[in-house]
This record gives structure tokens, C-alpha cells and sequence, in this order.
């Protein structure tokens, strides 16, 4: 919020500074008044009539007319701000790209729908065009999180069942961190977002590479690590022209993400296979079973195959 990359974290900064500004002269005041009556050793007798006027010019003025004014002033500068982050159409008449995320226990999953030649998804990894509005439909999958990228603009309610939206745009390549901004059970500090805006031509490359299906390899260094895939991983994780389930983070380009885990480790080399062997002690509580079935060389070789799966 102190760092804002976008017109609505501006906007969002603005508000937040001018109410700092303005309470710490509120603040200011009633010290110095409260400091003055301290000081005061003589006390004159008030008759009743000059007792009711002092009594009735506290209560408008400080309990009227210094609140509705504090409330117009905090209207008049936060309405704006706040509809200019509403999805309303756009002056030009064009329609914003449209990004959903979905909250999950406790990792991200990010579409993108309107690609032209299929859907493109992927987890804890969220990449968007710089220089243009973006209105996230965000939902939930489970429990209440809620969506907050600090630096391009404010946070939002996750709800099960429910599709809220808000426009965010970033104006600068750049890595911004998001995080799940509402209480969502034991991992939730662990509910971390890799956010990467990138010119509109890159964006473009890195979207087109995702929509042909994974590139898996036919050949025999990785088969028994395929057919482990098969046997143990397809039922809850999608790869592209592979397999479609939705219950898991889609791994379809795992291999070129930042992080795994939604940010407990960073992605390296063996990276995959450590997390494989002891992801729940990584992140207690997760919902992928432990691989007791597998020994430790054929999770090296999982570990080492979806490291390949980098577009």
C-alpha cells in the first residue's frame, strides 16, 4: 500500500494518507484541549443558562458537526476510489480481460477463460498484461478466503458459491506478492500469491505456450515416473492432454513456477521431490496424502519429470 504500482493502490494510498493527515490534527486538537483544561486551576461558578449554551455547543460541534463533517470528507474521496475499482464498462466500450481465481484450502487456482483456443490454468501463480484493466472474478472452493494483491489495490471477499469481482491493472512490470487476506484455517499464512505483470507481448507469448497440451516426453527415462503419475496423481491433479482432474493444483506447467506449496519452498532443482517426500511437514494439513506406496527413487523421478513440465 506504500509502494502502489496501479491506479487503484494510488487511489487506495491517497485516501489512507489524507485520513492519516487528517486524524492526527483531530488527534492533535483534543490533546491540546485536554492539556489546557488539565492546566486549569480556577473555576469559576456558570450559571445554568451559560451551563445549558456551553453543553448544547459540545454536542453539535463535536458530536454533529465534527462527525458528519469527517464522514462527508471520508465519502467524497473514498466513493471514487472505490468505483473506479467496480467492474462498470469502460469508457471505450471495449471489455476488460477477465482472470478467475479460486480460493482452496490453501492454495491458489488461477483461469484465464477467454484464450480463443481453450482454457488456460494454473496454480499460486498469477501473470497479467501491464497497462490494462483486469477485472478478477474471484471465488471459493471450500471456506471464506479473500483475494488481496497490496501493491495494485485492495482486497476482496473469496465466498463459497458466490463470484465477486474487482478491476485491478498494474502499470509497471514487476513480481508483486498476494496473499490470502482472511482467516482460513492453519495454513493460512502459507496462502502466499506469486503476482507477475509483463508487457502485453510477453503476456501473450507466455499464455500461447500454455494452451497446447503438456509437453510429457515419450521417451524411457521417465516412464516409470509417468506411470506413477498415472497410478497415484491423475485422480486429483490436471497436465494438460493428460489428465482433468480439478481436486489439486493443476501441474500442467509446475515446472516453470516460482514457488511450491503456495510459497513454503522455491522451485529448484530437486525442489519437487523434496516436497513430494515431506510436504507434510512442509505444510501440516494439506490435503495431499503422504506417498508411503512410493520409494524414495521413484519420488526422485516424479519430482524430476514434473520438473520438466515447463512450457
Amino acid at each position: 500500500m506504500l509502494d502502489p504500482s496501479g491506479p487503484a493502490a494510488r487511489d487506495i494510498a491517497f485516501v489512507w494518507w489524507g485520513m492519516l493527515t487528517f486524524f492526527t490534527l483531530v488527534f492533535g486538537v483534543v490533546v491540546a484541549l485536554w492539556l489546557a483544561a488539565f492546566r486549569r486551576h480556577e473555576h469559576r461558578e456558570r450559571s445554568e443558562g451559560e451551563v445549558r449554551r456551553l453543553s448544547r455547543r459540545w454536542i453539535i460541534g463535536g458530536g454533529l458537526l465534527l462527525p458528519g463533517v469527517t464522514i462527508l470528507v471520508l465519502l467524497v474521496f473514498g466513493v471514487p476510489v472505490g468505483q473506479r475499482m467496480l467492474t462498470l464498462p469502460l469508457p471505450g466500450g471495449e471489455d476488460p480481460r477477465v482472470i478467475e481465481v479460486i480460493g482452496h484450502q490453501w492454495w491458489w487456482e488461477v483461469r484465464y477463460p477467454d484464450t480463443g483456443d481453450g482454457e488456460v490454468v494454473t496454480a499460486n501463480q498469477l501473470v497479467m498484461p501491464v497497462g490494462e484493466p483486469v477485472d478478477f472474478h474471484v471465488s471459493a472452493g471450500d471456506v471464506i478466503h479473500a483475494f488481496w494483491i497490496p501493491r495494485l489495490g485492495g482486497k476482496i471477499d473469496m465466498l463459497p458459491g458466490r463470484v465477486n469481482r474487482i478491476r485491478l491493472q498494474a502499470d509497471q512490470p514487476g513480481v508483486f506478492g498476494g496473499q490470502c487476506a482472511e482467516f482460513c484455517g492453519t495454513q493460512h499464512a502459507h496462502m502466499k500469491l506469486y503476482v507477475e505483470a509483463m508487457p502485453p507481448a510477453d503476456f501473450d507469448t507466455w499464455l500461447s505456450a500454455r494452451q497446447a497440451p503438456a509437453n510429457v516426453g515419450d521417451d524411457e527415462q521417465h516412464q516409470v515416473a509417468r506411470e506413477a503419475f498415472a497410478q497415484h496423481c491423475a485422480q486429483c491433479h490436471r497436465v494438460a492432454g493428460v489428465s482433468q482432474a480439478t481436486v489439486g493444483p493443476d501441474l500442467s506447467d509446475v515446472g516453470s513456477r516460482p514457488t511450491l506449496g503456495a510459497g513454503v519452498m522455491a522451485m529448484e532443482d530437486g525442489a519437487i521431490a523434496r516436497w513430494l517426500a515431506v510436504h507434510q511437514r512442509l505444510k501440516p494439513g494439506n490435503l495431499m496424502p503422504v506417498h508411503d506406496q512410493l520409494d524414495a527413487e521413484t519420488l526422485e523421478d516424479l519430482g524430476n519429470w514434473l520438473e520438466t513440465l515447463n512450457p
